[in-house]
């Protein structure tokens, strides 16, 4: 009997897949294009955040938030379906990946930064480039560049200031091995002992089955249609309505955004092309929110 995976709704992972036998997986560039494409689709079907991916040639790796739930099927989905992309153009048979792929829990947000920035020097390590930012096929560009329908790359913004202390950040953690530990569950990236990862879990799996009985069981983002309509109804007021010149204007408006990011998962570019946001700049909306969030 397989075990079961080492996870639970809203956990942070490091995840690698390898080709079979150290099997090529990216022939070239068009492979990898193709595969960020099913990424993109597969993660947004299935309700998974990416922040962080490098694929090399003959494996790649992930950073995510297995936010619905459906880490499992997500996976399956994506490596399946990229298989029989690459066996069709390779006109080849069997097995492309290693079995299952690898999933690391990561405890927290310091470590999932430590995970972003290994994954992003895996190139270096491989001797393939040296400066980080040359390689094409990691997601270390799209971070305080562009919105990306691929990446979530707000959590990433939100830690730090700005590209240059996230730059430094990079280049700090060269050489840096990532803390994994074991456990009868499975690997976890951390500092904390098996006795707390247990209780980790335990409180892990009571905060969700108690969640269960408020929502679906497979979580999904409501509209902010219908956000913006739950907040008018809540506080008897419609948002067009809405002042930020007067004091509660301005904490009716923080909580909108609040409710958007995390109801709605709405990235900040796409919360500021709200009216109500417009004379804001993108770069105070995380100020905002973290601030707001910690005064609720």
């Amino acid at each position: 009997m397989r075990r079961a995976r080492f996870t639970y709704t809203g956990a942070y992972h490091h995840v690698i897949s390898r080709g079979i036998d150290g099997k090529i997986i990216f022939p070239n560039d068009m492979y990898k294009f193709t595969f960020l494409k099913l990424l993109e689709e597969k993660s947004t079907k299935l309700k998974i955040r990416i922040f962080a991916f490098c694929l090399m040639n003959n494996h790649y790796h992930l950073v995510l938030e297995n936010s619905s739930g459906k880490l499992s099927d997500f996976m399956k989905q994506l490596n399946s379906h990229y298989a029989q992309y690459f066996r069709h153009f390779e006109k080849s048979k069997g097995y492309l990946f290693q079995g299952r792929f690898k999933s690391l829990l990561i405890q927290d947000d310091s470590y999932l930064k430590t995970v972003i920035a290994y994954v992003m020097l895996n190139p270096v390590r491989a001797n393939i480039v040296k400066n980080p930012y040359d390689y094409r096929w990691s997601s270390i560009n799209f971070y305080f560049n562009k919105d990306s329908n691929l990446l979530d790359n707000s959590l990433i913004e939100d830690m730090f200031e700005n590209k240059e202390m996230f730059q430094h950040y990079i280049y700090s953690m060269v050489g840096t091995n990532l803390p994994e530990i074991s456990t009868r569950m499975g690997k976890f990236i951390g500092d904390i002992s098996y006795k707390e990862v247990n209780q980790l879990l335990f409180e892990r799996r009571k905060y969700n089955s108690e969640s269960k009985r408020r929502r679906l069981i497979d979580y999904s983002f409501k509209t902010p249609d219908k956000v913006i309509e739950e907040f008018e109804k809540e506080f008897d007021i419609k948002i067009s309505e809405l002042s930020s010149h007067s004091r509660i204007g301005k904490k009716l408006r923080n909580e909108l955004l609040v409710r958007l990011k995390d109801q709605s998962g709405l990235k900040y570019s796409e919360i500021l092309k709200f009216n109500i946001f417009k004379n804001l700049k993108l770069s105070s909306l995380s100020t905002i929110y973290k601030r707001h969030k910690n005064n609720k």
